[in-house]
């Protein structure tokens, strides 16, 4: 398959099955996310699996939506500001541009190997973090689910054409 039209495949799916995802395509996910670039290779990530029963549903008290309590699997992507690269001009760090590699490196991943994803960045906090135990440097930027896709979507989503987002000098 050719790159664009992965890109292509790839959409933010709100209804999956509950059908298992196997632990090879699992895996495989894992790896691409894995080999995501990071700024000075410092890989600032943790990916945190999430499968159990009592674990979906302490997620799904952070995002109480239907079409996302019922995803099989979920990633959670976090990242520890006191690994990432800042930059020296403004002390920026540069973990969530990180993470955000990472996260599309998974949803693309997904998308390759026949599941849906979904970017999920909208979640309580406050709940998140009475939920799980993170260490204190780390924190979620993104939840992701993962599973075999229930409805597909009826089109392509609509996008701006080349002429209204590139500007060449």
């Amino acid at each position: 398959m050719k790159f664009l039209e992965l890109v292509k495949k790839r959409y933010s799916a709100r209804s999956y099955t509950f059908d298992t995802v196997e632990q090879e395509k699992l895996d495989y996910i894992l790896e691409c996310a894995r080999f995501a670039p990071s700024a000075v290779n410092y890989q600032p990530w943790k990916f945190i699996v999430v499968k159990s029963e009592e674990n979906r549903r302490k997620l799904s008290e952070c995002y109480p939506r239907q079409w996302f309590a019922n995803a099989p699997l979920y990633i959670i992507i976090c990242v520890d500001n006191s690994v990432a690269w800042e930059r020296q001009s403004d002390s920026k760090s540069h973990a969530d541009i990180d993470a955000a590699i990472a996260i599309e490196h998974i949803c693309l991943a997904a998308a390759e190997q026949g599941l849906g994803s979904c970017w999920v960045c909208n979640f309580d906090l406050d709940i998140f973090n009475l939920n799980f135990s993170l260490s204190p440097s780390q924190y979620p930027v993104a939840i992701i689910p993962v599973g075999y896709v229930n409805k597909l979507p009826d089109g392509t989503s609509k996008r701006k054409e080349l002429s209204e987002i590139v500007l060449t000098m």
